[in-house]
């Protein structure tokens, strides 16, 4: 996934819309209206209940057991939250034992949806049946990634160009569940090829209970603009909800989106993971029209217990130990993390060439106790060293 923005827009508070208070979705009420979007590699257990706790972080760090009290979606500013893309076939398949490696997630996520993808009809309802069979509160098909590999096994964007199919596959999973479902879409393979609004009029005849746009094409990726029009266009075709993702990266996108398109939630992606609190400062603009912006002792709060959240979640497998799957996946997110921070660059060094968790945490910790911290943010390298690209999960 691309962490940065092409030229991204610079928007203005509007005059009338805000991001909505709420939105029901099939039995299920989500407020505020704000989604973590599905994300590989990044949206699993631990992550999601990061941000559903990342309201806390601008308390005092003397008080880190502040991040174990129970926050309330209003609270947190994210409505729902969703999982990493899972794979229809390999769920189907694979043990009990590892289906709860996938599909894990504990009593605080509610509501919570699970995003699967795949391209056998019977397949996927067997998959569905298991999310809700979990306990999940939703069900999400994704035909929006643009991964090769998905795409080659007609998964994720590559369904875009067989709308037969993807009928075939709405009617078979609506009919093996009784929870919410939804999908997540593209507006289409290319600029010749144009389906999200026929695609969202299928999904709602057919019985889905809302639909997600991200407005770009497949082969698009992540880069260029989004093209929020069509988001506004399947808002005009559908009665159900409409949920609008694409270039939100900050409170003042989240609004302008619902202001262009009338669209009933916002969903945030690669804005999250560099910036934890943009729910919060959502619902703070939507109310008050400022927000908060995080101090240096916020930012050192949330790696800090971030880190502290996968030593507590992770467990050994048969070659690594906890300490080494957390300081894997905190150099992961390093770069993400240190997004903009004033002389990051120097605390991603310090992050990669670190050898332990307790050695990441050292650097974490001299970076900010620094009595001077840089005031002008880094410019943001062209790639990032080998090893700390996002996953994709399947």
């Amino acid at each position: 996934m691309k962490k940065h923005w092409d030229n991204p827009l610079e928007h203005a508070m509007p005059a009338t819309a805000r991001v909505p208070a709420s939105l029901r979705i099939g039995g299920v009420t989500v407020a505020p209206a704000t989604v973590l979007a599905p994300m590989a590699g990044v949206t699993d257990t631990v992550f999601r209940r990061f941000i559903r706790n990342a309201s806390v972080f601008s308390s005092a760090v003397d008080h880190p057991d502040d991040v174990n009290a129970e926050v309330s979606n209003q609270q947190s500013g994210c409505g729902l939250i969703m999982t990493e893309f899972t794979s229809a076939d390999g769920l189907s398949r694979m043990r009990e034992s590892k289906r709860r490696r996938y599909l894990t997630f504990y009593d605080d996520e509610h509501p919570i949806s699970a995003q699967l993808f795949g391209s056998n009809p019977a397949t996927l309802a067997d998959a569905a049946r298991i999310v809700q069979d979990t306990g999940f509160d939703m069900v999400d098909l994704n035909l929006g990634c643009p991964a090769k590999r998905v795409v080659s096994c007609n998964g994720g964007s590559g369904l875009l160009r067989d709308l037969p199919l993807i009928e075939t596959i709405f009617r078979t999973v609506r009919a093996a569940v009784t929870i919410p479902f939804t999908v997540k879409f593209r507006l289409g393979w290319n600029d010749n090829h144009i389906v999200c609004v026929p695609l969202a009029r299928l999904a709602e005849d057919c019985g889905l209970n809302a639909v997600a746009l991200h407005a770009r094409t497949r082969e698009q990726g992540y880069s260029g603009q989004a093209r929020w029009e069509h988001i506004a266009e399947v808002k005009a075709a559908v009665a159900i909800p409409v949920i609008g993702n694409g270039d939100v990266r900050t409170p003042e996108d989240a609004c302008a989106l619902v202001a262009k398109t009338g669209c009933d939630a916002v969903m945030i992606g690669r804005a999250a993971p560099a910036n934890p609190w943009i729910f919060r400062q959502i619902a703070q603009y939507t109310a008050t029209g400022r927000y908060d912006l995080p101090t240096d002792q916020d930012r050192y709060r949330m790696i800090r217990t971030y880190f502290a959240m996968l030593l507590a979640e992770l467990t050994p497998d048969t070659s690594r130990s906890p300490a080494a799957e957390a300081a894997g996946k905190m150099k992961q997110f390093a770069s993400w993390f240190t997004h903009g921070v004033p002389g990051g660059a120097s605390l991603r060094k310090s992050i990669y060439e670190a050898k332990t968790g307790a050695a990441i945490l050292d650097a974490v910790d001299r970076f900010f106790s620094r009595e001077e911290l840089p005031t002008q943010p880094d410019r943001e390298p062209e790639s990032e060293p080998a090893g700390t690209a996002l996953c994709i999960r399947a």
